[in-house]
């Protein structure tokens, strides 16, 4: 089936992380699902055309998707349409003329440096594995930056205590080198010290459940909301919320942009210039608690 080969091709070829993947598919699933009225195998993809897929995007509109979504789903065909293109002789890509509604880019939810400091400073049972091991998570998130993919793969003999940095791969398999300080080294060793006395098989990723296998994306979400619940204001309260807090905090110290863009992995510098409007939200909120004559 052309989706499969497709999938293959993103993954494989283009080294699209498992979530990118995840979400092409379930995009065109549901597009192939219309097109065929439930009959996939019916699909012929060079008898598409920009009015059929146009079709599509008035009924997800008219069934309340977001725009934000629609595009997503638009982008998805796209992307479907050029490899067909280049792989299997298809004169045009039917979704290059769908319009696109330009969307503001919402800014990044960050927790205030005094609520993130509250956090961080409650005690916990220093014997206690997955105590010890959650409080490690929330903590790498902020310390580091890391994304969410980067923390589940993270490699045991890539955290480095003495050089005190740690290597991770970031998308499409870019790795790259964090600089981390000596709170998060202490709580590094710690963890490390009781989860090799407690773990029957300890696994080469970093971070393990209690059974020995590896940590999972769903259960660090947990983890990280279940730490936040109660404590921050911020409506979002995930890993990436604290991936978006340390950069701002980062830049609200003087940091130098291109720095923290290496830091964070992103490919270009209009990912991390969204932070700076987070830096002046902070200053007006300061100006207008603080100044006499505002």
């Amino acid at each position: 089936m052309l989706l499969n080969s497709f999938l293959t091709y993103i993954r494989c070829e283009l080294n699209y992380s498992v979530h990118t993947v995840s979400s092409y598919k379930r995009d065109l699933e549901q597009w192939i699902e219309f097109a065929t009225n439930g009959n996939p195998d019916e699909l012929h993809t060079k008898d598409i055309t920009s009015n059929d897929l146009r079709t599509w995007v008035a009924h997800l509109s008219k069934n309340g998707i977001t725009a934000r979504t629609i595009r997503r789903k638009v982008q998805s065909l796209r992307a479907f349409f050029r490899y067909l293109m280049q792989y299997h002789e298809h004169k045009d890509n039917p979704a290059a003329n769908i319009a696109q509604t330009k969307l503001d880019k919402p800014l990044p939810s960050y927790i205030p440096q005094q609520e993130i400091n509250t956090i961080l400073d409650e005690e916990w049972d220093k014997d206690d594995f997955e105590e010890t091991r959650n409080r490690l998570i929330v903590l790498m998130l902020y310390s580091t930056g890391m994304r969410t993919t980067e923390l589940e793969t993270l490699l045991d003999a890539n955290v480095n205590t003495t050089s005190l940095e740690l290597k991770v791969f970031g998308k499409r398999n870019k790795d790259r080198t964090i600089p981390f300080g000596k709170e998060l080294c202490e709580m590094i060793t710690q963890y490390r010290r009781l989860r090799d006395t407690t773990i029957a098989k300890p696994n080469r990723h970093f971070f393990v459940r209690q059974s020995g296998k590896p940590i999972y994306r769903s259960l660090i979400y947990k983890i990280v909301r279940e730490t936040l619940a109660g404590r921050v204001h911020s409506e979002r309260q995930s890993p990436h919320v604290l991936r978006h807090t340390f950069a701002t905090h980062l830049l609200g110290r003087g940091a130098d942009m291109r720095e923290i863009q290496e830091l964070m992995g992103h490919s270009s510098l209009k990912s991390t210039q969204l932070y700076t409007h987070n830096t002046i939200s902070q200053l007006q909120d300061i100006y207008d608690k603080a100044h006499p004559h505002k």
